[in-house]
């Protein structure tokens, strides 16, 4: 028998766990759980590949965003209130993941492949997550982390010795279903000397996203960080565009119009993320201009309606790595992901048109690696 849990999928649902990390702060729920164990898997793959600390935010059984250690630029430094915080450091990893896509990660659950320390534990107390999942946890943090959320806050602790078995099995409407875990060796599917050691940094870790990201999934990532994830689509060229959306307002974010939005007294930090993220992908309602212009002033107002700037700026981006689970079937996904800054495509291959695959890749001087190994998470 298991342990009861919160709820299961829905409130409705009662449901119980057996196994799986220990619960030391909160009442997960089912989801929770899940999201804690795809996270820490993929975040501890992404640190034994690199020799780095990884972090993933997760949402609903993908992730938003993952990250190694790494430098912070100037844009995520001003969003998150950080400063000086070393590269090698699980707090810079996990800021790069959340900064990816930080309208999705808003009440996510964090993965650390490292123990949590004070420093991280501190930033974890001013961000909107739910739960945390580490190998362990520095003296006095587990006390700081369940302050938070008035002591509903989750903490999960995968001790560095916890495997998954190799195989697993689940339940699914009366069918019971078992099969080997998926623990193919991605650092031997990519071919010697097909990219250097910027890049094959990057496609192992769009690897490893991608293996716990709901398929369809396409996974964008530019140095060491992803940064657009387009998950459980119906179809390929779908997951490009929206990874790619995604990472095109990741950039917009950098741009100076969004940066000298006036500050408005009173206004949350989220509130005024989530204007940026709008003015910078244009995506506002009717509603939301007439409030933007009232809050932010005309001049803001007028830039939002202008696109030379956002077409101008996007053209700036490049040498990002898009990661497929499956096989490109079409030329249009290389077309689109041209658009998007792409310069290194990793895929299985074995389309039946690879040839114009290919081809497409070729004439946008894209370098094509074929990996054989296809990623599908379910």
């Amino acid at each position: 028998m298991g342990v009861p849990v919160r709820y299961g999928m829905n409130p409705h649902q009662s449901a119980s766990v057996e196994g799986g990390p220990a619960v030391i702060g909160g009442e997960p729920s089912l989801i929770n759980y899940l999201d804690a164990l795809n996270a820490f898997a993929l975040v501890r793959e992404a640190d034994e590949a690199s020799g780095l600390p990884a972090a993933a935010s997760f949402k609903h059984v993908s992730p938003a965003g993952a990250a190694l250690a790494g430098p912070i630029d100037e844009v995520a430094a001003e969003t998150w209130r950080v400063h000086g915080v070393g590269t090698d450091s699980p707090i810079s990893a996990y800021v790069r993941a959340r900064d990816a896509d930080p309208k999705s990660s808003f009440g996510d659950v964090v993965a650390l492949s490292r123990p949590v320390d004070a420093e991280t534990a501190d930033f974890l107390r001013t961000v909107i997550c739910d739960a945390v999942i580490a190998p362990g946890f520095e003296e006095g943090v587990v006390e700081t982390l369940r302050a938070k959320k008035s002591g509903r806050f989750l903490i999960f602790e995968a001790g560095l010795d916890w495997h998954p078995p190799a195989r697993e099995r689940r339940e699914v409407l009366g069918a019971v279903i078992e099969q080997d875990r998926d623990a193919a060796d991605l650092a031997a599917a990519l071919p010697e000397k097909s990219l250097d050691r910027a890049h094959r940094r990057d496609a192992q870790l769009g690897m490893a996203t991608a293996r716990y990201t709901q398929s369809n999934s396409v996974v964008l990532v530019r140095d060491g960080a992803a940064v657009g994830i387009g998950a459980g689509q119906q179809n390929r060229v779908d997951c490009v565009r929206l990874a790619g959306d995604k990472a095109r307002v990741w950039w917009l974010r950098r741009h100076p119009f969004v940066r000298e939005l006036p500050m408005v007294d009173g206004m949350r930090r989220q509130d005024r993320l989530n204007w940026q993220i709008r003015f910078a992908g244009a995506e506002m309602t009717r509603t939301q201009r007439t409030e933007f212009a009232g809050l932010f002033g005309d001049k803001a107002s007028v830039r939002y309606g202008e696109s030379a700037w956002r077409e101008e700026w996007s053209e700036r981006l490049d040498d990002v790595t898009l990661i497929s689970d499956g096989f490109l079937p079409f030329r249009d996904n290389v077309d689109h992901a041209a658009e998007f800054g792409v310069g290194t495509i990793i895929e299985p291959g074995g389309s039946t048109r690879s040839d114009e695959v290919a081809a497409a890749a070729a004439e946008h001087g894209i370098t094509l690696v074929t990996t054989g190994l296809r990623l599908f998470h379910h």
